[in-house]
């Protein structure tokens, strides 16, 4: 009797325990983070510091654009890439007539997007509906997005790092970066030892991109007194010098390798383990136009 009374229980019971079941494994599924994405490190200095056996890191150079459909320097291709692989997106911001900062690599729109002219010709309110084009001329339904929208959609997703083109004041790019708090995900490339300086003084906090093709480079940039902490290196577009990146390394200093154009076409042509070469000399970032090719491979590793 005892038994029987405890099936009929349990009958009654399954369903609320199914429906309890599926009730928190939708509630588990809502909640969770892909994996892909990088939360905002505690300390940009920390996570961007050379450590032997870091794994190696793809940026994807202008957000992405080599893909049909997805442009370059677009909200949608940045969500798209980064859902696939943590990445760095390397973007890249120009100045309206009315100082709005907004993604575009070139100066003039035409090239990606429905518009013509010069930014900085053109007021915010003009380019603001225009239509984003593919790297193959294709017109899509995406706009212009401003780096207020990029830094506020990355947040929890990417690390950013910020092309700022001669039009745009690095002193703007930096006040939106501690407007919005995102001195953890987002790093300022220049060009030279005085722009690197110069953003330096404006935000000891900034993590820089700081281009280094010989060891004379890297005193130019430490005699100016910017720290060791505050430098990830480019070190070029070509092949890479092993000496340079030991020197580097021992510094504590990461070192980004552009791949992007004569490296991945000839990786496209010869075999995309070409890119394991550059790994195995201590490349520790690839910036290229081939991200899931590049990413591929380093899951080989």
């Amino acid at each position: 009797m005892r038994n029987i009374l405890f099936a009929r229980l349990m009958f009654f019971k399954r369903p609320f325990l199914y429906i309890f079941s599926i009730v928190v494994l939708v509630s588990c599924k809502n909640t969770q983070v892909p994996q892909n994405f990088i939360s905002v490190p505690n300390s940009i200095f920390d996570y961007f510091e050379y450590k032997v056996g870091t794994k190696p890191m793809v940026s994807v150079h202008r957000g992405g654009g080599e893909l049909k459909g997805f442009p370059e320097n677009c909200i949608a291709s940045f969500s798209y890439i980064s859902s696939k692989m943590p990445c760095l997106i390397e973007c890249d911001i120009e100045m309206t007539s009315d100082s709005v900062m907004v993604m575009m690599h070139d100066k003039t729109l035409d090239r990606t997007s429905t518009g013509n002219g010069l930014v900085v010709e053109n007021s915010f309110e003009k380019i603001k509906n225009l239509k984003l084009k593919d790297n193959f001329g294709n017109i899509t339904d995406f706009k212009i997005p401003t780096l207020e929208d990029v830094l506020i959609w990355g947040k929890g997703k990417v690390i950013f790092t910020l092309d700022v083109k001669k039009t745009t004041p690095f002193k703007k790019v930096v006040e939106a970066i501690k407007k919005l708090k995102a001195e953890n995900y987002a790093l300022i490339i220049t060009y030279n030892a005085n722009e690197a300086k110069e953003v330096y003084d404006l935000d000891h906090n900034l993590l820089i991109s700081v281009s280094i093709m010989q060891v004379a480079d890297y005193e130019r940039l430490h005699n100016l007194g910017i720290p060791d902490k505050n430098m990830v290196a480019f070190i070029g577009t070509r092949e890479p010098k092993k000496e340079l990146i030991d020197f580097l390394h021992q510094k504590g200093i990461k070192c980004i390798l552009g791949v992007l154009g004569n490296l991945d076409k000839k990786a496209a042509v010869r075999g995309n383990e070409l890119y394991l070469d550059y790994i195995n000399q201590g490349v520790d970032i690839l910036a290229t136009d081939r991200p899931e090719a590049v990413f591929e491979i380093f899951n080989k590793l």
